[in-house]
């Protein structure tokens, strides 16, 4: 669980920016905010609904749409341009909302958001995180992995 997210691994949502382009096709680059239907409009396919999907999914869907009927060979590449933020309240200087950085750790993620407050707990620290439809906590430390929409909570100290 603390392991980094590789690029290949993320799964877009609602909240996401991404860029589509096509190698030597100027007219077919696409760039997208997310929404909550998740669907993204590219010329001469259909919508491609792609919350859920990693950007190599979504590559390959737009190639297979265009293959044959409008390009013989179509190089497709999907990036992430802007990542929907994480979030971090309880004892910390400035609580809020912080856009994502890729390789983001929970000390980075205090660091940003102004470092603990004076009545921080140094290790009551708990991740709110949802995958697959399914939300869990778990205890965090300085190395724990931070994702896009997750809701870090720094507690108070008691001593």
């Amino acid at each position: 669980m603390n392991s980094p997210v590789l690029a290949g691994d993320y799964l877009l949502g609602s909240g996401d920016k991404i860029k589509i382009t096509v190698y030597n096709e100027p007219d077919l680059t696409v760039e997208a905010k997310i929404d909550r239907t998740g669907i993204v409009s590219f010329p001469f396919i259909k919508d491609i609904a792609i919350i859920g999907m990693t950007t190599e999914a979504v590559e390959l869907q737009v190639r297979n749409g265009l293959l044959g009927d409008y390009l013989v060979d179509p190089q497709v590449s999907v990036s992430v341009i802007d990542y929907r933020p994480f979030f971090i309240h309880g004892e910390v200087v400035k609580p809020g909302g912080y856009p994502y950085q890729e390789d983001l750790r929970l000390d980075k993620a205090i660091a940003l958001a102004g470092g603990l407050a004076n009545r921080a707990s140094k290790s009551n620290w708990k991740i709110t995180r949802s995958e697959n439809g399914k939300t869990f906590t778990i205890e965090a430390d300085i190395s724990t992995v931070v994702l896009p929409d997750d809701i870090i909570k720094i507690e108070q100290s008691f001593f």
